[in-house]
């Protein structure tokens, strides 16, 4: 698959992903919906906040260093960056729904997040053992 297919078939996902978010949004009731109806909704959020962020992501980085072997790694470290900034917003609405959005639960989940950021963003190119 070509880097222009991968941003192509992303973006019409990201954009299905959006629409069913939206409608699930304007034609759901919470209260009548159950778990069925909330879980299309929180999955839908989750993969267009994954897509848009994976697509975003990727062409501000891209921008910035324009060498083409380092592209599916940028490719690999958005998609990863997009899932745990989904599963960080997906997780603190579910926090909320069920009252459970403390103060001390929202610095846990932000430090989590920045711990798990910094280990996507320091990821080794070669393991250790490549070096002996």
């Amino acid at each position: 698959m070509t880097l222009k297919q991968y941003l192509t078939l992303m973006g019409l996902g990201t954009a299905m992903c959006w629409i069913a978010w939206v409608f699930i949004l304007f034609n759901l009731d919470p209260a009548q919906a159950g778990w069925f109806g909330l879980s299309f909704f929180y999955i839908s959020l989750f993969l267009g906040i994954v897509g848009i962020f994976s697509v975003i992501g990727f062409i501000l980085k891209n921008r910035k260093t324009s060498q083409e072997d380092i592209v599916f790694r940028q490719v690999k470290r958005t998609f990863k960056q997009g899932i745990l900034f989904g599963v960080f917003v997906v997780a603190t609405l579910l926090l909320l729904q069920f009252s459970l959005l403390f103060w001390w639960n929202a610095i846990i989940l932000a430090l989590l997040y920045i711990l798990l950021e910094g280990a996507i963003i320091s990821e080794r190119k070669y393991n250790n053992r490549d070096y002996v």
